[in-house]
């Protein structure tokens, strides 16, 4: 029984440690997610007044471990960073060019950075 227990607060442990890597913490944002907002930020399209297009399709690219480990949690870690990503625009007046979709991937595994963050304004309907 000591055994379970043991093991259940490492995977506790375990679980709390990887969405603090990806998702906000209280008083700030999470580097993901900071980088997620710049990516906004720096690639805005000044198309006219009051429109401002901002890239759309996002791929995360994470260390291969920390893949596997999202794909096994049954909370998916996308759904929360596209949300932070609409909020972001919508509080500084950007439209995007079609849906928002976050994708996490495996980073190559000669790469030496926790994470990448890539993004592109694809249309609706666009191919991804």
């Amino acid at each position: 029984m000591r055994l379970l227990h043991t093991s259940e607060r490492a995977m506790e442990r375990w679980a709390t440690n990887v969405r603090r890597y990806l998702l906000p913490v209280r008083p700030g944002r999470g580097e993901v997610v900071a980088a997620l907002l710049r990516q906004c930020d720096d690639n805005a399209l000044i198309l006219g007044r009051q429109r401002i297009v901002v890239p759309n399709a996002f791929v995360v690219e994470v260390p291969p471990e920390v893949h596997r480990q999202l794909c096994d949690n049954p909370l998916p870690v996308a759904p929360v960073l596209v949300h932070q990503v609409c909020r972001h625009a919508a509080e500084q007046g950007y439209i995007f060019a079609g849906p928002v979709v976050v994708d996490l991937r495996p980073a190559p595994g000669d790469t030496p950075a926790r994470f990448r963050v890539h993004s592109r304004v694809s249309p609706a309907g666009g191919r991804s």
